[in-house]
């Protein structure tokens, strides 16, 4: 098994692209290790010290580390772990666990917009962010303002914020008129 491994815009997170699926549908975030006991994936590469949130796309696995452990320290028992894992047979996530769909649900006067919020994040932003290891996800909207949820190497960037309001803001706005601005949530 070859594991490759890309860098993100987020200097403290990092792509590993284990050359199979990860999840078959969705997403997996795990901001913290009591976060990841569905998922034993997850739980390994948490025992890598160092380590503070792990997210899992379709092909890839990003996994987030302190600022003070350097990379070169801790990305050969991550990869370890990850080829460990596939090697042996068992499930990324267990049995009953369903992975994120991504959007919050949202009804009444406001849904037709939502439908175009959710419907170009689907197409012109989700793919985009999840080529750097990360995800973004509709959570409200309210007032003109949308709020979004950034997860894996989209978390924490310090790029996130230009992402947001030059890259998201600008494209929602363009084609839909009711929004006037993007803002960050967390969860």
């Amino acid at each position: 098994m070859f594991i490759q491994t890309e860098s993100t815009p987020n200097p403290a997170t990092l792509k590993f692209l284990p050359g199979q699926t990860v999840l078959e549908m969705g997403t997996a975030d795990f901001p913290t290790i009591e976060a990841a006991e569905k998922s034993p994936l997850a739980q390994r590469l948490f025992a890598v010290e160092g380590v503070t949130g792990i997210f899992f796309g379709n092909d890839f696995v990003t996994v987030t580390k302190v600022d003070a452990v350097d990379w070169d320290h801790i990305k050969p028992a991550l990869l370890g772990g990850i080829m460990e894992h596939f090697q042996s047979g068992k499930p990324v996530m267990d049995e009953g666990h369903k992975a994120a769909s991504g959007h919050a649900e949202h009804s009444g006067e406001d849904a037709q917009v939502v439908g175009q919020i959710k419907e170009l994040l689907d197409t012109r932003v989700r793919p985009a962010v999840a080529q750097d290891g990360g995800d973004i996800t509709f959570h409200g909207f309210d007032r003109g303002v949308v709020y979004l949820h950034m997860q894996g190497a989209c978390a924490g960037c310090p790029s996130s914020t230009l992402t947001l309001k030059m890259g998201i803001e600008n494209l929602l706005r363009h084609y839909i008129p009711e929004v006037t601005e993007v803002r960050p949530v967390a969860v």
